[in-house]
């Protein structure tokens, strides 16, 4: 058997960056690669509410439009015989959205679609950016997905 576990949740953040829409992919200091934000579930907290937090250290936005993005990462982790699950959301930022990144970043990058899935080593996030791509720019999200930040 192989048990399925959800204890982190990601999110995708967009701004419009000099007038063109962009996704924000930062690069780690731990393991060298680009990725997205994301980060573990504390005790008490919601999902929505751990990427809340997550985005406040990690680079400094203050999440103010946030939805459901209707994405499930996930991948099988060796070292645990886990398949990991991890609940994906996307906030809409100002535009020319400023980033300060913590330490576990060294830096960061506004990319186009293109550039973000050329940066990224995973086939299942060039995916997951496909996924915000055509739901999130190209379209909009229902209503419904809105997850109303206090």
């Amino acid at each position: 058997m192989i048990p399925i576990r959800c204890k982190t949740v990601s999110g995708v953040a967009l701004s419009t960056i000099d007038g063109e829409t962009k996704l924000l992919v930062m690069k780690r200091v731990k393991g060298g690669f680009w990725c997205h934000v994301a980060g573990t579930v504390e005790a008490g907290e919601t999902g929505w509410q751990t990427i809340v937090r997550e985005f406040g250290e990690e680079t400094g936005i203050k999440v103010a439009e946030l939805y459901n993005g209707q994405y499930l990462e996930q991948f099988y982790d060796a070292t645990t015989n886990t398949v990991m699950v991890v609940p994906v959301f996307v906030i809409y930022c100002p535009p020319n959205q400023t980033v300060t990144l913590n330490d576990e970043h060294t830096e960061y990058r506004w990319c186009s679609l293109t550039e973000a899935k050329g940066l990224v080593s995973f086939p299942g996030q060039q995916a997951l950016y496909d996924h915000v791509w055509r739901h999130f720019v190209q379209g909009h999200p229902s209503a419904l997905m809105r997850i109303h930040v206090p």
